[in-house]
């Protein structure tokens, strides 16, 4: 069956099912004033299996599946782009096993750290506005968060903190005594502040610790900066997190579905996957309450909190789009500047982090890993011009350095493509009246 054939069957499908249904706007609210944004022209759940269910791509549909198998997770998304042209989306396994539903390529799934290249973005989009700047200092009187309640702080040090430190994780904590994003039990008695526990709560609690090495001489991955960095944003920019990524960063490269996203199944969104561990009988403290146990995917991990650092949602082929605007190539116009794309992948510290992305091997490639209960995610952009985002929506026992093993798979994957396709699945369109799926798995 021919590639066009198919993708008149499919839209033939879409438009006779009624398989959208509910608008995505109903106003410019989200946009604040009275500004009506833009009909939407593209969106990640009109594409769907049958597009990229073709002969060539066999060996993608063998290596995933049994990817899957051999790992026993539930269900995965691949979005696989050349050249700025999406020309690869599908997915694999079940959203959800109970009632056999299969993923889709508009399927969301959370991303975890992923999230903090979302975040980078972000950021730049502030310093390019001359909103701040990398070098800007964060705490004391002088810095960004200079409100009331920051400015009770043990070390000293922390005046000197920068937003770059922020970004590349040299700002001057570690996990040496846990990550103070996963312990809302011990900030509620230590601050004495009844649940749920804010950002603002967990920064205070970390202001009230000494630093564990200077700010700037050394790289320890930190949740915690991107949570810090999360209330810069909203001082620099006086928008709400959320909506200001979602109208700087997001509906200018005409993504829509991607999100915050909530903790417990009865948050769970509109073509949200369920999320499954290796273990769906080990329990820990509810994120809520303390005295109340819950598996960590759902609810003992607070994903809202987690926000700039872990809490976004998103299908792969959203995800993608974001990434091929910030790849420095020329097709398509990049979201930053050339100056900024660099800015955000240099590295001032031997063997430290680069800004967004969790790394970069020159002449090669840069990346992006995600790793939460229930969640497995890696993002690649590499000098050949094929850029991927695969997401699962389980997690393995192996904990973050199970993305080498998705990355080896991917590898062996992409080499046995000789040739890829030259339709853009990107520029697919809506319907006259862009609606949407109002549907729960």
């Amino acid at each position: 069956m021919s590639f066009i054939y198919k993708i008149s069957l499919s839209a033939s499908i879409l438009l006779t099912t009624g398989i959208l249904s509910l608008s995505l706007f109903d106003s410019g609210d989200s946009f604040g004033g009275d500004f009506l944004p833009p009909k939407p022209t593209v969106s990640s759940h009109h594409i769907s299996n049958v597009f990229s269910d073709l002969e060539e791509f066999e060996v993608v549909d063998h290596n995933v599946n049994r990817f899957l198998k051999r790992n026993n997770l539930a269900g995965a998304s691949l979005a696989i782009a050349k050249d700025g042209k999406l020309v690869f989306a599908k997915g694999y396994g079940f959203a959800d096993k109970e009632r056999s539903i299969n993923v889709q390529p508009y399927n969301l799934f959370r991303i975890a750290s992923v999230s903090k290249l979302i975040t980078a973005v972000a950021v730049m989009k502030l310093v390019e506005a001359n909103k701040l700047t990398l070098e800007s200092t964060v705490f004391g009187p002088d810095g960004i968060l200079n409100d009331s309640i920051f400015l009770d702080y043990r070390d000293p040090k922390v005046e000197t903190i920068t937003v770059r430190e922020l970004l590349n994780h040299s700002a001057g904590w570690t996990n040496r005594w846990g990550d103070p994003m996963f312990m809302p039990n011990v900030i509620s008695k230590k601050l004495g502040v009844d649940y749920p526990i804010e950002s603002e709560d967990i920064i205070r609690f970390m202001l009230q610790k000494r630093l564990h090495y200077a700010p700037g001489t050394m790289s320890s991955y930190s949740n915690f900066g991107y949570t810090v960095l999360e209330q810069v944003i909203e001082k620099a920019s006086g928008m709400d997190y959320e909506m200001y990524v979602k109208t700087n960063v997001l509906y200018p490269l005409e993504i829509f579905d991607m999100q915050i996203g909530r903790s417990y199944p009865w948050e769970r969104l509109d073509l949200e996957v369920k999320y499954y561990e290796p273990q769906d009988d080990f329990f820990v403290p509810d994120h809520l309450n303390a005295d109340k146990q819950a598996l960590r995917s759902y609810g003992g991990n607070d994903i809202h909190t987690l926000g700039a650092a872990g809490g976004w949602v998103s299908s792969t082929t959203d995800l993608l789009r974001l990434v091929v605007a910030i790849d420095g190539f020329d097709n398509p116009n990049d979201l930053l500047s050339k100056e900024s794309i660099k800015e955000m992948v240099s590295k001032e510290l031997v063997g430290g982090s680069p800004l967004g992305w969790r790394g970069v091997r020159e002449g090669k490639y840069w990346y992006r890993t995600g790793t939460l209960a229930g969640t497995s995610a890696l993002v690649m952009r590499k000098e050949n011009g094929i850029s991927y985002a695969i997401v699962f929506n389980s997690s393995s026992w192996k904990g973050p350095v199970f993305a080498n093993d998705i990355k080896y798979m991917m590898d062996h994957t992409l080499d046995k493509i000789e040739e890829w396709p030259s339709y853009d699945l990107f520029k697919l369109k809506n319907n006259d009246k862009p609606q949407r799926r109002k549907t729960i798995f």
